[in-house]
């Protein structure tokens, strides 16, 4: 039986959790631009019991904290592997949530975040961390999809204008924010008949994939409107990154930015079909009806995704790629900046920037994008438009902190 909210009502938007005092609807600022501002990759709780764990997190909180008092942005994101949960105790897992919103709830920003595979590990679940989070105002991560395969974070986040009524169901919003669960890691607490963990697929699940097709059509009938500008979070990319990454390639000054994780991984890697794991290199195609649906969402203008710590460029799919079914048509899909201290890498840590401007998304001329890094410099500035990836911007250079 497939329970998934399908119809855009406002009170059911704000429902998530009893413990929110109120409600907070996100909105552009007087001037008509809206920023967010993306970490990727926290890994807090990594070796916890040592001493390099802990000081790990300290690290990563001032990453945070650094790109925080250089950005002004209007909700930030936590695209995914939060905690890394393989490291943690069941006691205390979920407890590491606090430590990671207080330079959020420090500026009093808001915040909404999907789940990596990291986030679910036989001590850590995913509705755990949920729950943890939602015991903040400022907290705005939901639940959409309970099918039981879905994963958690599932949902939408309308953002309206500065002086829009969001409690006036005729009010339009200016954009929609899409958050999807990639899942991954290990079931939480449960084990197979010879003692062993059992991992959880990796890619977006087709239950989710209908309740976000018919969620859409709900939209475009109650609003009598063929498409909103909209951006979507999912942590691990899907597969036309990689298949793009292997050629044609990442050209640095029309697609700049690090990248050093080559070959990237993507959603399915490493299963066989729906069930059984396969090669390391194994790949079935799960993910495609998710590429499809995004493909066939007007006004999308942009996919980001984490998981790969050594990427942080982004593509225009405006074709059909090699060995692939399905025709890009100019959808823009872009890593962020790998931020904690936690998980692999030593790349210089960052956060992704999207401005959000009302009067150019009007006239289609896309958004612009940039990584903060944690030294305070910016990196990569790009406009996301319909010349992206013709456009010649200068090259990223690939730099390291210890």
């Amino acid at each position: 039986m497939l329970f998934f909210t399908t119809l855009f009502l406002l009170p059911l938007l704000h429902s998530a959790s009893a413990l929110k005092t109120s409600p907070r609807s996100l909105r552009f600022t007087k001037d008509g631009s809206f920023q967010i501002c993306i970490f990727e990759d926290l890994h807090f709780g990594e070796a916890e019991d040592l001493v390099w764990g802990p000081q790990q997190d300290v690290n990563t909180t001032r990453v945070m904290n650094t790109v925080l008092d250089n950005e002004s942005p209007q909700l930030v994101v936590l695209n995914g592997d939060l905690i890394t949960g393989e490291n943690t105790y069941l006691s205390n897992s979920t407890y590491y949530v606090d430590r990671i919103v207080q330079p959020m709830i420090q500026r009093g920003l808001p915040w909404a975040s999907t789940y990596g595979n990291h986030d679910s590990q036989f001590n850590l679940s995913r509705s755990g961390t949920l729950a943890r989070e939602q015991r903040y105002t400022n907290s705005l991560t939901q639940q959409m999809v309970h099918t039981s395969n879905a994963g958690v974070t599932n949902y939408y986040l309308p953002v309206y204008a500065a002086n829009a009524e969001p409690w006036d169901c005729h009010t339009i919003p200016k954009l929609i924010l899409w958050f999807f669960d990639s899942r991954g890691g290990l079931l939480f607490q449960q084990s197979d008949e010879d003692g062993n963990d059992i991992p959880q697929p990796d890619w977006v699940d087709e239950t989710v994939v209908d309740w976000f097709t018919s969620t859409k059509k709900a939209m475009a009938s109650q609003w009598h409107i063929a498409s909103i500008p909209s951006l979507a979070f999912v942590h691990i990319p899907v597969d036309a990154m990689l298949v793009f990454q292997s050629g044609p390639g990442v050209e640095p000054r029309r697609e700049p930015g690090i990248n050093a994780d080559v070959p990237l991984s993507q959603q399915g890697k490493g299963w066989a079909s729906d069930t059984q794991l396969g090669s390391a290199d194994s790949y079935a195609g799960q993910d495609v009806p998710f590429m499809g649906a995004l493909l066939d969402t007007p006004g999308l203008m942009g996919v980001f995704n984490g998981h790969d710590h050594g990427d942080d460029w982004c593509f225009k799919w405006n074709r059909k790629l090699p060995g692939m079914t399905l025709m890009g048509n100019g959808l823009n899909v872009c890593f962020g900046r790998h931020t904690g201290y936690g998980g692999y890498g030593s790349w210089t840590r960052g956060g992704r920037q999207i401005v959000v401007d009302l009067e150019k998304i009007k006239q289609m001329q896309g958004v612009e994008t940039y990584i903060r890094l944690e030294d305070g410099s910016e990196s990569g500035r790009v406009m996301l438009n319909g010349t992206y990836g013709d456009d010649k911007y200068p090259e990223v250079s690939l730099t390291y902190t210890p």
